[in-house]
């Protein structure tokens, strides 16, 4: 997917509209990167883009799952209700944004220059070291209020999903009451086409409400060096800029883009957590049996 998050970002800093629809749109910029770049042009910046995906969502559901054991107290306790799933994933997603911000800006500058430019990164350690001797360390976190704006985008997420998955479980148990058929721990699992359209369904809705902070931070990182006279020095700034020049929409550049990467890749990392989640689930208990059993 890492040509459609090379287009998202190039959408965002852009200030004119593309013509065609959203399917136009991604042929002609593709076609127009592969011309004029030749293949690798299409996967510049890929080293710091799966830096950048594999740390973040490690780190998130490292903590995530690690503030939902706390609060319901090793399991044991009440299930969540959705405002403290929405708050266990904001402290989450907060704590993920801060460390990971580096290698975002890294990202949006890589993608948003050439690599036969002089003055490119070339890869993700160069860009740190070019970065912290050019700007400092303030340079390594630039937009990471934004980032933390956009903690509300995994919070509204994930606290969607685990309302849709938590129902998807009360249906089972439901259904497998009907059929005179006891629950057990092999049953908390649900079809990967669910885990799909429940995982598509909390990112499409959180994405739609929150994406106009993405934009921002982009144009916020992809401005180097900064000066005082940048029209996306700050954030208000970047704000004024881009409803001056470009309205409303100028703030939902690159979404439909977004939805046609995001989608799938979401999809596809949340049913191969759960499925993983659940065979080492499924693989702890054998070995208590086994231990159980032995003694």
């Amino acid at each position: 997917m890492h040509p459609l998050d090379l287009l998202k970002v190039k959408f965002q800093v852009a200030t004119e509209e593309p013509k065609g629809n959203v399917g136009q749109q991604i042929w002609l910029a593709l076609k127009g990167i592969k011309h004029n770049e030749g293949w690798r042009g299409l996967y510049r910046g890929v080293g710091p883009n799966i830096a950048g995906n594999a740390s973040s969502w490690g780190l998130y559901f490292l903590f995530y799952n690690d503030l939902k054991r706390r609060a319901t107290n090793n399991g044991t306790g009440p299930p969540l209700s959705a405002g403290q799933y929405l708050l266990c994933s904001a402290q989450a997603s907060a704590v993920t944004a801060v460390i990971t911000n580096p290698i975002w800006v890294v990202k949006v500058r890589m993608f948003t220059s050439r690599a036969d430019n002089p003055t490119a990164y070339r890869g993700l350690w160069d860009g740190f070291r070019t970065i912290y001797r050019s700007e400092g360390i303030r340079g390594l976190y630039r937009g990471t209020l934004l980032a933390l704006v956009g903690v509300s985008n995994g919070a509204v997420q994930f606290m969607m999903y685990e309302e849709m998955k938590k129902w998807g479980f009360e249906r089972k148990r439901r259904r497998m009451e009907r059929e005179g058929k006891a629950y057990t721990a092999s049953d908390d699992h649900l079809s990967n086409t669910s885990y799909t359209v429940m995982s598509g369904g909390s990112k499409l809705a959180a994405l739609t409400l929150t994406y106009p902070y993405q934009v921002i931070r982009s144009r916020m990182q992809n401005t180097t060096p900064v000066t005082s006279t940048s029209q996306n020095s700050t954030i208000i700034s970047t704000i004024k800029h881009t409803y001056r020049n470009e309205g409303p929409r100028g703030f939902y550049r690159g979404l439909g883009t977004n939805l046609v990467r995001v989608l799938p890749g979401t999809c596809v990392t949340f049913v191969c957590y759960e499925n993983l989640a659940w065979l080492l689930k499924r693989a702890a208990a054998r070995r208590e049996e086994r231990a159980e059993g032995s003694s």
